[in-house]
């Protein structure tokens, strides 16, 4: 297994105002920054991505190469997405969808879910797992659940949440990245 430290972007998944998710994406950040000698990270803003309202086909695929590059450099995803009639937001399928297996395949991803109501974003997850096999991401089992996000999001024992999930990630992600360099 590697010491080395992963690089794990937290890809920001909704562009909308008042936005619950920012606040959960912040939080990690912070607890990866405060906490976590194994992973370093950078909040990745779906509100960045200038997409065409015409064409979101191929054409564009090459617009972005930020993104590109940082998923390039990544050892894997935090996905923080709220939960929308139960699915995830246009903007983060299009932001996922620019890239393909090359640099996405055998990275780790955990998703953190934000809800206004009692899930906590947990159907989203369910939605969003399909997309990520696709993209040849790995899954952690452990999921970050915010429920009445919009009450707040830094409840008793979500620092223990977050650190559990992160380990979880770090484990898989160390693991896969071993696996990338080792094996062919």
């Amino acid at each position: 297994m590697t010491d080395e430290k992963l690089f794990i972007p937290i890809l920001l998944g909704t562009n909308r105002k008042d936005r619950a998710s920012e606040k959960v994406a912040a939080l990690i950040a912070a607890h990866i920054d405060k906490n976590r000698e194994d992973i370093e990270t950078v909040i990745v803003d779906v509100r960045d991505f200038a997409f065409p309202i015409d064409n979101y086909g191929q054409d564009i695929k090459g617009q972005f190469p930020q993104w590109k590059e940082t998923m390039m450099d990544a050892d894997g995803l935090i996905i923080v997405t709220p939960e929308y009639n139960h699915g995830y937001p246009g903007p983060l399928k299009s932001v996922l969808d620019l890239l393909h297996h090359t640099e996405y395949g055998n990275k780790v991803v955990g998703f953190a879910g934000v809800s206004a109501g009692p899930w906590g974003g947990a159907r989203v997850i369910e939605n969003l797992l399909p997309v990520v096999r696709e993209l040849k991401l790995s899954a952690i089992r452990t999921d970050l659940l915010f429920p009445f996000a919009q009450k707040g999001v830094e409840n008793e024992g979500t620092e223990e949440r977050i650190d559990g999930f992160l380990t979880d990630l770090s484990f898989v992600g160390k693991s896969l990245k071993w696996g990338r360099k080792n094996i062919t």
